[in-house]
């Protein structure tokens, strides 16, 4: 046994949980080349603990884990190694592709905001909480995907915080009624007390689509197998706000929306066709 064994172990258990918590995100990740792959995994290792502590963990005191998260991550960061192994492969990708502290530090602020915070009552409110839950997590990704290139990151970091924006914005959709009966957070400032309505549902939506097109643009100039992965994430979440605007808004409150397996497999199909005939 030795350390670059535990460094490359810690790379497979964050793939493992990728893999048990979203079959779509690890199946679009899997697309990608070898290195960036398993970076990408490390993100989402990461993430997803973080996103755990304040979602799940409720029995629990839940400041003090992402305190000590922060503290154990803080350590990864300066020694290369950690006794968890999510962070351990998490501080070698950040090493790896120079990835930027202020940008860590974004996400575990929206993380302590989601311990806080139940209600967002201005759009400045919410695009603060979204830049750290989501727009750092897209260009996380980004550096990973340019992979020391500089200029190309520049470049597209705009597209990219963009659909950083729409995935969360979806999500948030999605997942309306059990963010609002479980966790009691109302995080789009539309929202009432008890209700979303039509007007809101359609202003939101359109938020959303402006954030895809200019996404979209950033999407077709990735380089390689990245634009493949990314385009894929893309179609399915574009697939899912399609869905969504043909649900009326008292029914978001009712059930969480999902694309069926059918659907999933078509787009998977059709993104492909579409990347291998440079339609992308």
């Amino acid at each position: 046994m030795s350390v670059p064994f535990f460094v490359a172990n810690s790379y497979s258990i964050s793939e493992f949980i990728t893999r048990k918590y979203s079959t779509s995100f690890s199946l679009a990740t899997s697309l990608l080349e070898k290195p960036q792959r398993e970076a990408i995994y490390a993100v989402y290792g990461f993430v997803r603990l973080a996103d755990e502590i304040v979602d799940s963990f409720h029995n629990f005191d839940q400041p003090f884990l992402l305190n000590k998260l922060d503290e154990e991550l803080a350590y990864a960061l300066e020694k290369g190694i950690s006794t968890n192994p999510i962070l351990t492969a998490f501080a070698d990708t950040v090493v790896k592709y120079q990835i930027e502290k202020p940008h860590i530090q974004a996400f575990m602020d929206s993380m302590r905001f989601d311990l806080s915070k139940k209600k967002y009552t201005t759009t400045k409110e919410l695009n603060r909480y979204i830049y750290g839950s989501a727009d750092v997590v897209g260009l996380i990704c980004l550096k990973i995907f340019c992979n020391g290139d500089t200029a190309l990151y520049q470049q597209l970091e705009a597209p990219a915080q963009k659909l950083g924006s729409a995935f969360q914005k979806v999500n948030f959709l999605r997942d309306l009624k059990s963010d609002m009966e479980e966790l009691g957070r109302r995080y789009f400032p539309e929202i009432s007390e008890e209700a979303l309505n039509e007007t809101h549902k359609k202003r939101i939506e359109a938020s959303i689509e402006a954030d895809f097109k200019e996404a979209w643009e950033g999407i077709k100039q990735l380089p390689n197998r990245s634009k493949l992965a990314v385009a894929l994430a893309y179609k399915y979440y574009n697939g899912l706000l399609k869905k969504i605007k043909k649900t009326p808004a008292k029914k978001l409150l009712a059930q969480r929306i999902r694309l069926s397996n059918f659907r999933k497999y078509l787009i998977i199909l059709r993104v492909y066709v579409q990347y291998q005939t440079n339609r992308i």
